[in-house]
């Protein structure tokens, strides 16, 4: 884990499979995951967009440098988990952000989540073929 003597923030997302440490510290806006860039970690432009979504909501961009752990799931899980763990360590940052996170949800956690396969089906929801003979 990273090291730092400046006090910081700390919040805890979840998406899908994904689980993201976040870490928010007073400073220029630089964003850290897991010890990349994020321009080397999400190629897409929409997935960073995600990630920036609670700063936005917040006014607060170049504000705190974020460094973020996250692991599980794929690149999309990932993004909504940092953006979830972002919105948390915001509201512990300022409880005045709250208002304005809720309202855009993103304290709320995702709940949908991938089907467990049942029994007697091929998938969660698919049956096996049907054939009258």
């Amino acid at each position: 884990m990273y090291t730092s003597s400046k006090p910081y923030f700390y919040g805890t997302g979840r998406r899908k499979k994904s689980v993201a440490r976040v870490r928010i510290v007073p400073g220029t806006g630089v964003i850290t995951i897991n010890k990349k860039n994020i321009d080397e970690y999400f190629g897409l432009e929409t997935l960073k967009l995600i990630v920036n979504q609670p700063f936005a909501a917040t006014a607060t961009e170049g504000k705190f440098d974020i460094i973020a752990i996250v692991n599980g799931g794929g690149l999309s899980g990932q993004a909504g988990a940092i953006r979830h763990g972002l919105a948390r360590a915001l509201v512990a940052a300022d409880e005045n952000y709250k208002p304005a996170l809720k309202a855009a949800g993103f304290l709320t956690r995702d709940p949908r989540m991938k089907e467990r396969k049942k029994y007697g089906l091929k998938g969660a929801r698919r049956a096996p073929q049907f054939s009258k003979r």
